[in-house]
């Protein structure tokens, strides 16, 4: 295997001669130059050193022993440090070199980009000419780390990041391990890539993700379990499978709550023009 292959990942190799500038390090096969301002101590000859290989500002390949927090196929959060419209972003990995997370892998819209100081859930991927870009997490990545919600955490206080947007709302991961998702209505103002947000869960659905709501406790006049249904509508594109004829069961299974309470809910939401019941489905009023 050569070492470009290995480009992005931690290696073994050993130090086969010193020179005024660096270190040479190889595999047995190939050599590769550490340059004594990567090194954090001094090696001698012979010594086996574990460093990160990557690609300099020529594409050369180069080792560094400080050893990053991400890696290829390893997720970390990045710190973006820069930003350059028609090229994209720069993110801290923890070495001297930044990563870049291309414009093409940025949202479409330049007013949710990433600023100085929001964070990244990325990895590294190497392109085919061997350079070192950053790569978001998928929802798959996302969903495999998440840990899910209880029906306690209802109505709990979050803080997380957002880590894709779109135009129907944003997704966040917080702090607990929670994946979320806040729909647009939720939201004063769209949230940025890699914004830092605090709100609140509004509903554990039944895969343990939440929906969460960045508007303050008072910002509507509907009460919680009013707002957490209406949310929930949203997030259904305004129609769901409940009314005020549904099984009591079917009602606690999936909103806590008992018939009384739900009917109770859903006739504050009637009173106030914001749905209508047809057929045993209730829908949004548009």
């Amino acid at each position: 295997m050569s070492l470009t292959s290995l480009l992005g990942q931690v290696v073994h190799l050993k130090v086969v001669r010193i020179t005024e500038f660096g270190y040479f390090l190889t595999d047995g096969k190939e050599d590769v130059m550490m340059h004594k301002n990567e090194a954090k101590r001094e090696y001698t000859e012979g010594e086996n050193a574990e460093v990160f290989l990557y690609t300099d500002a020529k594409g050369r390949i180069a080792a560094t022993d400080t050893i990053p927090f991400i890696t290829v196929n390893k997720y970390g959060w990045a710190e973006v440090t820069d930003v350059k419209p028609g090229v994209g972003i720069f993110l801290n990995i923890g070495i001297k070199k930044e990563l870049l997370l291309g414009e093409e892998d940025l949202p479409s819209h330049k007013s949710v980009w990433p600023i100085k100081g929001d964070m990244l859930f990325t990895t590294i991927r190497i392109s085919r000419n061997n350079r070192m870009f950053a790569r978001l997490a998928t929802e798959k990545v996302m969903e495999e780390l998440a840990v899910k919600a209880t029906k306690k955490d209802f109505n709990k206080n979050v803080q997380g990041h957002i880590y894709r947007t779109a135009k129907v709302g944003s997704w966040i991961y917080t702090t607990e391990g929670f994946k979320g998702f806040i729909h647009e209505s939720q939201t004063e103002k769209e949230p940025r890539l890699g914004e830092k947000v605090e709100g609140r869960i509004i509903d554990v659905k039944v895969d343990g993700s939440i929906n969460v709501s960045l508007l303050g406790r008072k910002h509507e006049t509907l009460d919680q379990d009013a707002e957490r249904i209406f949310a929930f509508l949203q997030s259904r594109n305004g129609a769901m499978p409940y009314s005020d004829k549904s099984m009591p069961e079917d009602i606690m299974e999936r909103f806590n709550l008992s018939k009384g309470a739900f009917k109770r809910v859903l006739g504050r939401l009637m009173k106030d023009g914001k749905i209508y019941q047809e057929e045993g489905w209730t829908y949004m009023k548009k």
